[in-house]
């Protein structure tokens, strides 16, 4: 299941008394297509949790309000669970579609030379110069560098500049 569905986020804290709970994400791809649910890791498995509502409170952070959640106390529970999106509705990409760097979030990284590089944990874009962290590994998030993107396998191929993986 896991290579079915991709990680867009974490709860990070509950919301008043009403159950919502604050996301801090990566992807807003729930926004972007029709989403009645996100999965939610429980104990090591994917559960699956209707959206009753949610609303932005900034660029990285969201509330969300799932069904069967109706206060603040059971909200808790969920609390530092990693949220996860299906990939079959996920919209179709291509290699002419316009990417933003935090889409990579959960990407493979090929380099040309050095192979598998590892699956980008988080993309720091908070300064004028975007990186892709894998890991302790910190890439430059920088078109010249990327040869080609594959959205059907969510690999980005690079030529990474020698000396910049040790």
């Amino acid at each position: 299941m896991i290579g079915e569905i991709y990680k867009i986020g974490t709860l990070t804290r509950t919301h008043g008394v009403r159950g919502e709970i604050s996301m801090s994400f990566t992807d807003d791809v729930w926004d972007r297509v029709e989403a009645d649910y996100l999965f939610l890791m429980v104990d090591g498995l994917p559960v699956p949790f209707f959206m009753e509502e949610w609303r932005f409170r900034n660029d990285t952070t969201a509330l969300l309000k799932f069904q069967g959640i109706d206060d603040a106390e059971r909200a808790r529970e969920f609390v530092g669970c990693d949220v996860y999106f299906p990939q079959e509705m996920t919209p179709e990409l291509d290699e002419n579609t316009t990417y933003m760097w935090k889409q990579f979030t959960g990407w493979q990284v090929e380099d040309s030379t050095a192979g598998n590089i590892g699956v980008i944990d988080r993309v720091d874009d908070s300064t004028a110069n975007t990186i892709f962290e894998i890991g302790s590994i910190l890439i430059p998030a920088a078109e010249p560098l990327i040869e080609r993107v594959d959205p059907k396998t969510r690999t980005i191929y690079m030529k990474i500049p020698e000396g910049l993986l040790e």
